[in-house]
């Protein structure tokens, strides 16, 4: 595959051998003279985007593509003279992996602040595992990968994990009130986060798939108080513990020889089938086992609502496009390329967003944070 011959066309394809490649440019340095009626090759799993004269054209789906360039075959070298025999007709291919890519990790590497409702402030520390997948190419290229050759899962995890940190702090003020009724509420705070985590993560065309809380660690001191404070509540309950006491005692009683023991074990075994029918009566509200869903065919336009087919361009109820080249900052309203300003809310199209600094202890926080990382003051 050559994309600086003089004579042949390009036949452009890409396979992933480290399963890590989120996207790949062709070629890996600089740009190319990819010629009029080269083939472009896109797997099941990859989606295909021409940059051509620096600017992005359509997303190319699977299937064999045929590129439409103005480099002609040996015509281009001669043309090319004046720029010493480098056409100034640049091409480059980018192709990104649609695949989910699983288990990324992400935890605090500092202690976030919280103020618990009964300890007062404390720093907590959080892991976890969330899976991601580029969902609009074009998107993405154009915010995150740039010009970059290659663009793989270890060089965007770190800024996704400050994202997930970010969102988890503001998330879990707003969501519990003390880590004393912490546990239990696991899987209740991930699905939460993953949904106030979605726009973030659509800003930059990916879409966030699971995401999963494993662990939220407090301090040694604080572990100790929930301990005492597990202690207590063992001891409140005495009718259980009552109860296991006895049945102990009676369990030995029925091991001795004896009459006194025949009789005891007798009443046992006349006990056994009701404790059996408790232990294994199914509980309310348990899971299902059900298998999961068909993958759905069609996706929802985010401006009308409608459902559409998932490969359209734009949605046949209300003409919003599909596919992203950029969006705005202010509203989220998709830009066409080019756009100027924003024809939903009118902010400037290359608008960015406005970092929050906390007004207590003038740290940086990403934007639309609601409480600051280091002190866990309210911000705004």
């Amino acid at each position: 595959m050559g994309t600086d011959n003089v004579i042949f066309l390009e036949v452009i394809e890409w396979f992933d051998e480290t399963g890590k490649e989120l996207v790949h440019r062709i070629p890996e340095q600089g740009s190319g003279e990819i010629k009029f009626g080269a083939q472009l090759i896109v797997r099941e799993s990859q989606a295909g985007v021409l940059f051509y004269k620096g600017k992005a054209g359509d997303a190319f789906g699977p299937g064999r593509h045929t590129l439409k360039t103005a480099n002609i075959p040996v015509l281009t070298k001669i043309l090319a003279i004046p720029w010493a025999m480098t056409s100034p007709l640049r091409a480059e291919v980018y192709i990104a992996n649609m695949k989910i890519f699983p288990n990324l990790k992400w935890g605090t590497r500092d202690p976030v602040a919280f103020k618990d409702s009964e300890l007062g402030l404390i720093r907590l520390r959080a892991h976890g595992v969330f899976n991601i997948q580029v969902v609009q190419p074009v998107l993405f290229i154009n915010r995150l990968v740039g010009t970059m050759g290659k663009y793989n899962t270890e060089e965007i995890e770190e800024y996704l994990k400050r994202v997930i940190i970010s969102r988890f702090n503001d998330h879990l003020g707003e969501n519990l009130d003390s880590i004393f009724s912490l546990p239990g509420q696991y899987e209740e705070l991930s699905m939460g986060l993953q949904k106030r985590l979605q726009d973030d993560f659509s800003h930059f065309g990916l879409g966030l798939d699971n995401l999963y809380i494993t662990s939220i660690t407090p301090p040694a001191d604080v572990q100790k108080a929930i301990d005492d404070k597990s202690r207590l509540g063992v001891i409140q309950d005495l009718d259980r513990l009552v109860k296991m006491k006895a049945a102990m005692a009676m369990e030995k009683a029925a091991e001795s020889t004896g009459e006194a023991g025949s009789g005891i074990g007798m009443g046992m075994g006349l006990m056994m089938p009701a404790m059996f029918a408790e232990a294994f009566r199914p509980k309310e509200g348990g899971d299902t086992g059900g298998s999961p869903g068909p993958v759905p065919q069609e996706n929802n336009c985010p401006d009308c609502g409608h459902s559409i087919p998932r490969d359209s361009k734009f949605c046949p109820h209300c003409g919003h496009q599909q596919l992203v080249f950029d969006q705005c900052v202010n509203c989220g309203k998709n830009l066409p390329p080019n756009a100027k300003f924003c024809s939903k809310c009118g902010h400037p199209a290359d608008e960015k967003p406005l970092s929050m600094i906390c007004s207590n202890c003038k740290t940086e926080n990403l934007p639309g944070a609601s409480f600051c990382n280091q002190c866990g003051e309210k911000l705004g």
